[in-house]
């Protein structure tokens, strides 16, 4: 055996160098390829891992999400719009009494003058179908305004929890909307029949009053001429409100305004700082309005009104029913049971036709989910 210094050695050494060199390389190569694959191989475990984990994680945001916005729809179903409808109704009736218009062709009789009898004829005509009209269009809004407003208060407190900020109060006003912001917030549900009902009704009125000039008390009709007489006001409603200012008998103006007018219902004193959290309630608000503002939301809000407008004429057939002429009835006889479809329209929401057929249509029920999964949240 030669020794690497010695002339032998150093002969061998000088002729097989390289081939050494290289089988030294090869293997050192080797090795580091193996310990990149093998570091490579761990990467891509950990990079399953933390997928699979994520799948999960998103799987179990999924089910929250839908357990909460089940539970937000039966908050809206059960507290929100039972109290608003209520107050609605008791306005409405309020506003648009015809009784005393009634009671005085009845007294009256061989006492008023063919001018007074007409011109209390006409007001009874004008006053029945704003009232009805005046109806469907706000039951018909409120239910759908209360489930935007719902929806959006939900989300903003699902978020909240799931970014874990101050997670024990989030989750309390989770279950009973204590927070002040919010707790005012699901109070404006209230503003259409206390603030806004009032102006709804006169322009609603002067909606009515110039479609029904033409129509006379004494000719027939019948109960699609009644129907689309009935659209007919409600679009030139519509056509009377610039822009979107039709929200504005839903929703405050601003969460200062809003804010002066329940301290002073509450107090007597304009001091809105001592009732309300008027940022949080601002950044609600102003969500609401975009909204409501949407071509989405004008798009359910036309089918929803024109289904419910349907629904009030077939209640209307079957009132008159086999004294139903072909040709229809006269005007003056049909308006007594048109200004009846209000209370009906104005049921509270778990005897209301209206209201759950509003809630069953599918087009209804798929903006409301595709807006709490997807609203953008202001910041």
């Amino acid at each position: 055996m030669f020794q690497l210094g010695s002339a032998p050695g150093k002969a061998f050494w000088a002729r097989h160098r390289w081939k050494m060199l290289l089988s030294l390389g090869v293997a050192g190569a080797g090795y580091a390829a193996y310990r990149f694959y093998d570091a490579h191989q761990k990467q891509l475990v950990r990079v399953e891992q933390r997928a699979e984990e994520e799948r999960a994680a998103d799987e179990i945001i999924k089910n929250q999400l839908e357990a909460h916005f089940e539970k937000v729809q039966r908050i809206s179903d059960t507290t929100t719009l039972p109290f608003a409808m209520h107050y609605l109704r008791s306005r409405v009736m309020e506003e648009l009494d015809i009784s005393h218009l009634t009671e005085r062709l009845l007294q009256g009789k061989g006492e008023l003058t063919p001018e007074d009898k007409y011109e209390t004829w006409e007001k009874i005509k004008i006053l029945s179908f704003t009232r009805t009209v005046s109806s469907m269009w706000a039951m018909t809004l409120l239910s759908l305004y209360v489930r935007v407003q719902v929806t959006i208060l939900g989300r903003h407190l699902y978020l909240d929890f799931a970014r874990g900020t101050d997670g024990a109060q989030l989750q309390a006003e989770s279950d009973t909307f204590s927070g002040n912001g919010h707790k005012d917030f699901l109070g404006t549900a209230d503003y259409l029949a206390t603030y806004g009902i009032t102006a709804l009704i006169r322009q609603m009125q002067q909606a009515a009053t110039e479609i029904l000039k033409e129509k006379q008390l004494k000719d027939p009709m019948s109960m699609d001429q009644v129907l689309q007489t009935m659209l007919q006001i409600s679009e030139q409603f519509m056509s009377l409100c610039e822009g979107n200012s039709w929200i504005n008998f839903l929703v405050p103006e601003s969460a200062n305004r809003y804010a002066q007018l329940m301290a002073v219902s509450s107090s007597g004193f304009d001091d809105s700082s001592l009732l309300m959290d008027v940022g949080k309630l601002d950044q609600l608000m102003t969500e609401t309005r975009i909204v409501l503002a949407s071509d989405d939301f004008r798009n359910i809000m036309d089918m929803s009104l024109r289904k419910v407008a349907d629904l009030v004429i077939e209640d209307l057939r079957a009132q008159v029913g086999a004294a139903l002429p072909p040709s229809g009835l006269p005007l003056a006889k049909l308006l007594a049971r048109v200004a009846q479809l209000s209370s009906m329209l104005l049921e509270e929401p778990s005897k209301n036709k209206h209201i759950q057929t509003i809630r069953s249509m599918p087009e209804v029920g798929l903006f409301y989910t595709f807006l709490y999964a997807n609203m953008p949240l202001q910041t």
